[in-house]
């Protein structure tokens, strides 16, 4: 029947009619490589601020950057949206004492309630055609917004504090990451089916930094998360952590507690594979702007890709978002090529 007033709870969803994705998560055989991509939508909405609570949330959370900020207006920090820019931080934290104005104790449900109601109400939506990922930024990737105020090449400011405030940055991490934990369980509670960590700016740190003050946040994430959910008597659903150029942390991500590693286009599948094992699904990694080659030549690189990853404990992704400027049947090439390939790679082998 149709969904009445009352049915639009986190309860009663349409069945699940597509389950590809979610099995090759967890590592179970799938007859052909799914495939998704993310959108960076920041950059279509100047309207964001004024409609905030009605916001389409297909917008608003498959752009990383805005689901950073949506976290980080649950500290009480103020975002606002500048155009061409993405959010900007009207009051970035500049020196420890900061710390103090955030909200110590967050009741995410209060604050970011709206985000779950539109999660539910979009897994209604979606009529089970595909499952719903929830999605958050990871500890080190929210604190270097909230200090330099946006977002930054050098990552300067952000990483001084590392080195000379250590103390205060592992209370600013861990303030992050029990808000994110919650955050995470909200969305799943609310109908997320899967869901995504992911540590933009994995890069700006090296070997040292991350091991210090990113991968202990992200294991506990994963950890808390499970445990939570265990708890709650809500599904276990798997989850991905993206660390975005971390290619020197591959080995200690895929013991991270997470189902799937995310890749970046910089790394060869071949030594991915390598470095994480048998026990972790994969997930990428095609260059973004090989979507603006000829479609030909996509069906190309995606043959390469999949003939590289394997068509098992893979999910087919772009190595980052999608650009406002893509075109659409670009996409729709790749994700097609994904889908034919990998049926006849399987049929054939």
């Amino acid at each position: 029947g149709g969904a009445g007033g009352a049915g639009w709870g986190p309860k009663g969803f349409p069945k699940l009619k597509n389950d590809t994705f979610l099995r090759a998560a967890r590592g179970e055989e799938t007859e052909y490589t799914p495939v998704w991509c993310m959108r960076q939508a920041g950059r279509y909405l100047p309207e964001f601020r004024e409609t905030r609570a009605s916001q389409d949330f297909f917008a608003t959370c498959q752009s990383p950057k805005l689901c950073c900020e949506l976290t980080l207006q649950a500290l009480g920090m103020e975002v606002v949206m500048v155009s061409g820019k993405g959010p900007v931080f009207t009051e970035p934290l500049k020196e420890v004492e900061d710390l103090l104005k955030l909200r110590q104790k967050v009741d995410v449900t209060a604050e970011l309630g709206y985000v779950f109601q539109a999660i539910t109400l979009t897994r209604h939506t979606l009529e089970g055609k595909v499952p719903l990922i929830g999605f958050s930024g990871a500890p080190w990737t929210l604190m270097s917004y909230m200090i330099e105020g946006g977002g930054s090449t050098t990552m300067a400011k952000a990483k001084s504090w590392l080195y000379r405030h250590p103390e205060a940055s592992h209370r600013l991490l861990r303030l992050l990451a029990d808000v994110i934990i919650d955050y995470l369980v909200g969305q799943v509670a609310a109908g997320a089916q899967a869901l995504q960590v992911f540590e933009s700016h994995a890069g700006h740190l090296g070997p040292e930094l991350f091991q210090d003050f990113a991968l202990p946040y992200i294991r506990d994430i994963a950890q808390a998360v499970k445990s939570k959910l265990k708890e709650e008597a809500l599904p276990l659903v798997p989850m991905i952590i993206f660390a975005k150029d971390a290619h020197y942390a591959l080995r200690d991500l895929a013991h991270a507690g997470y189902e799937v590693v995310g890749l970046d286009w910089t790394i060869r599948p071949q030594e991915a594979r390598a470095q994480t094992g048998k026990d972790v699904t994969l997930q990428g990694n095609l260059d973004p702007c090989a979507l603006y080659a000829p479609k030909e030549k996509i069906g190309e690189l995606v043959k390469k890709m999949l003939d590289s990853f394997g068509t098992q404990r893979y999910i087919a992704n772009l190595g980052h978002g999608l650009y406002p400027d893509m075109n659409p049947e670009h996409v729709g090439a790749f994700v097609e090529a994904v889908h034919a390939h990998s049926r006849h790679i399987n049929k054939h082998s």
